[in-house]
């Protein structure tokens, strides 16, 4: 995939729209976690040093198409004003007149956040005309925002039809990572796949099936495959919907020759309750009345082993109810593991993210996706309309 890179382009004196990806917490109007607009700053000074003009768009939580005071973009300007060293300014609007003017004003290296652009249902529609009015505010466009590649808005999908369209630093670099995973992987490469449901899972399971030598199976997901081969499960989360699939995985497996672990022990809860009462059980034994709420030590052990030998690793979703500390020691074991390991690392997701945060040991890993749903799409072998579209010429 040969993406239209920035470095050798001519930017000097041309206003630039970034769409970044600076959906961050938020918790009483203050930003409690700025990793996104970190992660975009090598973007962002690179654009400085060309001496462009910059435009910058992004979404904020999930206003619903009208403005939305909770949803505003201020206090993310605010901490981002404090990131870069040159004049930063903010628009009301996203498109009409404030946007106009200020973006016409801006100087070279000089910044112009706009408000949220989902404040627009025209956003989320894709609206020709919403989009040609977001081109109207720059001579070039640059897509920085992996986390909201798989969705095809005005900002994301649109507007690259309609100007010379480039990735920024971190969507390749995104994109590079990941398209490693699906054609050269170094052997062995191990998939770690956790989280709460099979079916949010299966397409990339499926797709990673001939590409990968060991599946570790983790989270409550586990309990729809225990089920599918009539393990007792007890109160455990089971898609009912989804057992056929997951047995049908398992034997897909097998038949590819590929080492499916699930787990052979596990903390089990009489409620899900962060002061619930827990045992540790073997895999035939979830009591009637409770649930599996982490992999257990020999489960731990055995997923251990194989991450030690891997070469490559990808690793999506917790191996418990991690939120809960009485039931986090399987995700942190893992994390730590991969951590240690000499393999290449890829981690995505929210919660994955969240696990090697809380383990201190992100500085270990190869590689951090910032896109959750974009990330696992990817995975799965789908093609990102956002990506897709900086591929064609401007129409």
């Amino acid at each position: 995939m040969q993406l239209p890179r920035l470095e050798q382009e001519e930017l000097r004196g041309k206003r630039v729209f970034l769409r970044v990806d600076f959906n961050v917490p938020l918790e009483n109007g203050k930003v409690t976690d700025k990793t996104r607009i970190e992660k975009t700053l090598p973007t962002i000074e690179l654009l400085i040093k060309k001496g462009a003009k910059i435009v910058i768009g992004s979404h904020l939580g999930r206003p619903k198409g009208k403005p939305d005071p909770q949803f505003s973009m201020e206090p993310v300007f605010e901490v981002f004003q404090g990131l870069v060293s040159v004049p930063v300014f903010f628009s009301k609007d996203v498109v009409g007149e404030q946007a106009n003017q200020l973006s016409k004003q801006l100087k070279e290296g000089e910044i112009l956040v706009l408000e949220n652009l989902r404040f627009h249902k025209e956003e989320e529609e894709n609206e020709a005309g919403f989009c040609k009015k977001l081109a109207s505010l720059a001579d070039v466009y640059v897509n920085d925002a992996f986390g909201a590649a798989h969705r095809a808005h005005a900002s994301t999908e649109g507007i690259a039809h309609l100007l010379p369209s480039f990735a920024g630093l971190l969507m390749y670099k995104e994109i590079t990572e990941l398209s490693s995973l699906l054609s050269r992987p170094a052997k062995p490469f191990v998939a770690i796949i956790g989280g709460s449901k099979v079916s949010s899972k299966i397409s990339v399971i499926k797709n990673l099936i001939d590409k990968v030598d060991h599946i570790l199976i983790g989270g409550g997901m586990t309990y729809t495959f225990l089920k599918s081969r009539a393990i007792p499960v007890g109160n455990s989360l089971v898609e009912r919907d989804f057992e056929v699939e997951a047995f049908q995985l398992i034997e897909r497996a097998g038949v590819a020759g590929v080492d499916f672990q699930l787990p052979v022990d596990h903390i089990i809860a009489d409620k899900f309750d962060p002061k619930a009462k827990t045992k540790t059980v073997d895999k035939m034994g979830i009591l009637d009345g409770w649930m599996g709420m982490d992999i257990g030590p020999k489960t731990v052990s055995n997923y251990e082993k194989v991450i030690k030998n891997a070469s490559t690793i990808v690793w999506n979703g917790p191996m418990g109810v991690f939120e809960f500390d009485k039931f986090a020691e399987g995700t942190m074991a893992i994390a730590k593991a991969v951590s240690k390991s000499k393999a290449k690392t890829v981690v995505g997701g929210g919660d994955s993210i969240a696990a090697i945060n809380k383990a201190k040991v992100e500085d270990k890993i190869t590689h951090v996706s910032t896109g959750g749903g974009a990330s696992l799409e990817f995975l799965e072998g789908k093609k990102l309309p956002g990506v897709q579209a900086l591929l064609k010429q401007p129409e």
